[in-house]
């Protein structure tokens, strides 16, 4: 597996610059990483979704269903596009710190 360093941090990551550690990840390497995605800076709606992205794996293990979070979080799918350009499970899962979703192209 690739190791790559942003801001200073030097952490394992898939083909696809998926985390393969998320007990690893920090506010700051999401930072690092959202930038690689296009985000420039999190807001506080783009921390609301990391943070709802980070709680639901902690306690089930896989990322949710893109409608679940939807729901869940109350944003509409094309505003959770706004703020993650790169998509749901490409962009905010990889700035949350979680693996590669299960059917993410």
């Amino acid at each position: 597996m690739p190791v790559i360093e942003l801001e200073g941090i030097q952490v394992e990551v898939d083909e696809d610059g998926f985390i393969q550690n998320p007990e690893v990840w920090t506010e700051a390497l999401a930072r690092a990483i959202a930038k690689t995605e296009d985000v420039e800076e999190l807001t506080e709606d783009h921390w609301k979704v990391i943070n709802y992205l980070r709680d639901y794996y902690q306690q089930y293990g896989i990322a949710p269903m893109i409608r679940k979070l939807c729901k869940d979080t109350g944003f509409k799918l094309n505003y959770i596009y706004e703020l993650f350009p790169s998509g749901p499970a490409k962009g905010a899962c990889k700035i949350a710190g979680l693996p590669k979703p299960t059917g993410c192209v």
